[in-house]
């Protein structure tokens, strides 16, 4: 008699050493932490904020000398790529409160990463991502308005909003420069912590961000939304509120990366 032949099942998809399984809520933990962390020792965090912040007018003041505020937008949504990096010293006043060290501006600005140097290079690396992004919306406008000189600010904003080009242009260029950021966020989110805390080069760094994001991408978007949401606030307030909104979201960042990559071995 013939036996049935046995059942075939498809091999078993390892566990991703990546994944820890959080829910989006966790990212409101997060938040919660890094709140926590500003209100310990606020000072050091709120001068902090108040040195990127006058970095960030300083960007746009440059733009606008050189005729390209129309750059400004692009600007700030580049802001999410080199954000991470610019927040060492944020992560340093978290790590040393859990470990108890002291605090103080000068430890957050004289960071001693475990990667040495190639933290300074992931930080190149991110800055020329800005500034591939803010030629690609260059030449986005100059697709849909021609190639004639850049018309000034406020006539740059009115082509915006009240021109059938200018609409598309907007849709265009939100989802193009929506896709780059969450490219270019995810590449930057964990790779600072990481080159801070492990010793890694670079590159190593950057693809683990990238692969700890989509391993874990329920949490992440959460948090990248939080990161958006902060970005919009603090540019309805002409940026003042990123004095308070920076240190928050590089405190709760340092807190993501100890909840996702931290506890990896």
């Amino acid at each position: 008699m013939l036996e049935p032949l046995p059942t075939l099942r498809p091999p078993q998809r390892p566990a991703s050493k990546l994944a820890r399984d959080l829910p989006a809520r966790a990212a409101l933990i997060w938040l919660a932490a890094g709140w926590r962390d500003l209100r310990r020792s606020p000072g050091a965090s709120l001068a902090y904020g108040v040195v990127v912040t006058a970095l960030s007018w300083a960007v746009l003041a440059g733009l606008a000398a050189v005729g390209l505020l129309h750059l400004a937008l692009p600007a700030i949504s580049g802001f999410l790529i080199v954000g991470p990096f610019l927040a060492i010293g944020l992560y340093e006043k978290s790590r040393r409160l859990e470990q108890g060290d002291p605090i103080g501006l000068r430890a957050m600005v004289l960071v001693r990463p475990a990667s040495g140097a190639q933290l300074a290079f992931a930080g190149l690396l991110l800055g020329l991502l800005v500034l591939f992004w803010l030629r690609a919306a260059d030449l986005l406008y100059a697709l849909f308005f021609g190639l004639g000189p850049i018309p000034a600010a406020g006539d740059a904003v009115l082509n915006l909003i009240d021109t059938p080009r200018g609409w598309a242009l907007l849709v265009v260029g939100s989802l193009v420069g929506g896709l780059f950021a969450a490219f270019a966020f995810a590449l930057s989110l964990f790779a600072v912590p990481t080159l801070m805390a492990e010793k890694r080069d670079a590159l190593t760094a950057m693809g683990l961000s990238l692969a700890t994001t989509t391993q874990n991408l329920a949490p992440c978007i959460a948090w990248g939304a939080f990161v958006v949401g902060g970005m919009a606030l603090s540019a309805a307030t002409g940026l003042l509120a990123l004095i308070v909104i920076f240190p928050v979201l590089g405190h709760g960042t340092w807190h993501a990366w100890r909840a996702i990559r931290g506890a990896t071995p």
